[in-house]
């Protein structure tokens, strides 16, 4: 009988798993960056209350969606192989 070419290999599970690894270690320093640059960007450095003041907030939601949006275009003329703008 022949081997079902469908399956992977012990090579092509360990190639999937170092590939997923390293996406998550990739997701993970993106989201410790975006937190370290909107919180050093909106919080102030002496805290006065406890909770995140309504100016505070909006400037963290701008912040995270202009970092997305940033991170999402990169990626896409990165993946397109086109040269930036």
């Amino acid at each position: 009988m022949a081997a079902n070419n469908n399956m992977p290999t012990a090579l092509d599970k360990e190639q999937i798993f170092g590939m997923a690894e390293k996406e998550m270690e990739y997701r993970v320093e993106l989201f410790n960056n975006l937190t370290q640059t909107c919180f050093a960007k909106c919080v102030e450095k002496r805290y006065k209350e406890s909770e995140l003041n309504m100016g505070e907030n909006s400037c963290i939601d701008r912040c995270v969606s202009k970092y997305w949006q940033v991170t999402n275009l990169v990626g896409q003329l990165l993946g397109s192989g086109r040269p930036p703008m």
